[in-house]
């Protein structure tokens, strides 16, 4: 796991940008998986902004909510084409959202995985992180090993969501999210998170124990996983000053990376 510490979200969003131009532009016809919410916005306004092609891309969104249609102003849909795909010129047919309205949910959810195997699976895929620990809409209890599903929301996450439905009563109760077990067969995983209220998930992800009880934490057992955090959100990582002197002080041979970090940057692998 390589954890990227920069002093604002701005900086290590800048840096997670460039991870992901770099794929798109060595290949061209990379699978990503994509997230929603707050934290990957400005990401994806800086990568609409470099006017890379998208025309071979494939992406699949992680999750959306159940009983929301793509029109409506909160649905994932809304938001993956208003702040990015609008943006770019990637073909319509490359782009997969779940359908929060279909008719047979387990027969969708089916499907789904399997549209993932046809693309020869998911290159890089992209995470937030819950106040809970939550990756995608899978909660805590969640299994480690589950595959796309319908998932019933916390309280926490409807919590948290309310700001965006303008009330906790507004926001659906269940949502269509890759499993952990989906997640974790993705080549590359890439979590994003910023901010103070972000810190406890992210130090019990990185340091606590693999529990399905913090669902984040699975990313210990996957062999290729980047964390980009600001300074408030590694505010509560037991081992943040021994990440700074392995960044510091490693060998001239481990510096040698396709991925060039900025130098205020801290890196480690564990």
């Amino acid at each position: 796991m390589e954890v990227v510490i920069q002093p604002t979200a701005e900086a290590a969003t800048m840096v997670a940008v460039r991870l992901l131009a770099g794929l798109i532009r060595q290949k061209p016809d990379a699978v990503l998986g994509l997230a929603t919410g707050a934290t990957p916005l400005r990401l994806y306004w800086e990568l609409a902004a470099l006017k890379l092609d998208w025309r071979r891309i494939k992406t699949f969104n992680l999750d959306e909510y159940v009983g929301v249609g793509p029109e409506h102003p909160q649905s994932y849909h809304s938001f993956m084409w208003k702040n990015l795909f609008n943006r770019v010129n990637i073909a319509k047919p490359n782009v997969h959202i779940p359908d929060g309205l279909a008719k047979d949910i387990p027969g969708f959810c089916k499907k789904y995985e399997k549209q993932i195997r046809t693309a020869g699976g998911i290159d890089l895929q992209l995470l937030g992180i819950g106040t809970d620990g939550h990756i995608g809409f899978n909660e805590p209890s969640s299994s480690l090993a589950s595959r796309t599903r319908i998932n019933m929301l916390t309280r926490q996450t409807r919590r948290d969501n309310a700001r965006f439905f303008g009330s906790e009563e507004r926001v659906p109760h269940h949502a269509i999210t890759m499993g952990i077990g989906t997640i974790l067969e993705s080549r590359h995983c890439v979590l994003l998170a910023f901010g103070k209220r972000k810190a406890r998930a992210v130090a019990e992800a990185i340091e606590g124990p693999v529990t399905a009880m913090h669902p984040a934490s699975a990313l210990q057992l996957h062999p290729k996983v980047t964390v980009f955090l600001d300074e408030p959100a590694a505010a509560e990582l037991k081992l943040k000053h021994y990440y700074r002197r392995v960044y510091d002080y490693k060998p001239d041979w481990q510096k040698e990376r396709p991925m060039r970090l900025l130098h205020s940057s801290i890196l480690v692998v564990l």
